[in-house]
């Protein structure tokens, strides 16, 4: 597969793999087996960017997925690159399917858990570390200056912020430069677009996640999709209820008016678009077949120019969509704080 470079030097596949879902958010747990080996597969046909986190997991095995991820890995560590976040917990009070976060990102927080991941992932260090939320009682220069010794200390080699703004940005990356953020975008989700001139200002690349809204662009479902009540996050998605079907009619057909003009999927075209836009920008869709993996980095070869791509943006901009999933609500923590 293609590599790409975020930030100052981190080499990773054009096309990373969203871990998350073999544990959490997608239904329930995949069997722990068959996500090792799922994972193994992705290294196999070109993946070297895995992407997972301390609190994706179930309530029983809150860690579940850094230990798939750090026992798949362990026998080609230093040719993967893998990245892990800090920085929230969830509200497991609330009868949310999706449970509301908590942030916290004081420094003593910080170094347990990136002492966690390193045990769970099996591994000396972690190449990208993510501020896995923004947490308005913590100053940015704060945070920055504990990934600045982390990195001193070879526990971590890069940093980054998810959901991250230009203000938070600014301010962290002035203590330490920040190698990439990690923000939900996609073709139903262009809101993080106006920081794109201060990404390429800064130097910072974009991990897109949710690159496929939660799989709804691949164009595989329609009305009368149903999803786990319990375990599936997509069962409480405004993109695939009926109603949003009927309005996201003309983004389907779009996309799959595009993608067989390019023998491709709606879901390749969906990602060669980004791809295409700026050579900064990696998704990392998550999925547990095989034949998804596949498809996915197929999305590499598919080389859209720059007119084609404006094309799209325009037929975008002109089109009525449906509310599409913007993330769980983050609530207060309960020790207090001031905003920065």
């Amino acid at each position: 597969m293609d590599k790409r470079l975020l930030g100052n030097g981190l080499e990773v596949s054009a096309v990373g793999l969203g871990c998350m879902g073999f544990s959490h958010a997608y239904g329930a747990p995949t069997d722990r087996k068959e996500a090792v080996s799922m994972i193994r597969s992705a290294y196999e046909m070109g993946y070297t960017f895995f992407d997972t986190a301390e609190v994706y997991g179930t309530p029983k095995d809150p860690h579940q997925n850094e230990e798939l991820v750090g026992e798949a890995l362990r026998w080609v560590r230093d040719q993967v690159k893998i990245v892990s976040k800090f920085g929230i917990h969830f509200d497991m009070s609330s009868s949310q399917v999706n449970h509301p976060l908590i942030p916290d990102a004081r420094a003593e927080v910080i170094r347990a858990s990136v002492e966690g991941s390193l045990k769970r992932l099996q591994t000396d260090h972690i190449d990208l570390y993510f501020q896995h939320r923004i947490d308005p009682a913590v100053k940015p220069e704060e945070v920055a200056g504990v990934m600045a010794q982390l990195i001193q200390e070879g526990k971590i080699l890069h940093w980054g912020i998810s959901e991250a703004n230009e203000e938070y940005l600014r301010r962290a990356h002035t203590v330490c430069p920040v190698t990439a953020v990690e923000n939900r975008y996609s073709m139903m989700a262009r809101q993080y677009e106006e920081l794109f001139p201060v990404l390429e200002e800064l130097g910072v690349g974009l991990v897109a996640f949710s690159p496929m809204a939660n799989g709804f662009l691949s164009g595989k479902y329609g009305k009368g999709s149903q999803f786990d009540k319990k375990y599936d996050y997509r069962s409480n998605m405004p993109q695939f209820t009926d109603e949003a079907m009927e309005k996201n009619a003309d983004l389907i057909m779009l996309l799959e008016r595009a993608a067989e003009s390019r023998d491709a999927t709606p879901a390749q075209i969906s990602m060669a678009w980004m791809l295409c836009k700026k050579p900064w920008i990696v998704p990392i869709p998550g999925t547990r077949k095989r034949e998804r993996l596949q498809e996915n980095a197929g999305a590499v070869n598919i080389k859209l120019s720059a007119e084609e791509v404006q094309a799209l943006d325009d037929a975008l901009d002109r089109m009525e969509m449906s509310e599409v999933f913007g993330g769980s609500r983050i609530v207060k923590n309960e020790r207090g704080g001031n905003s920065v």
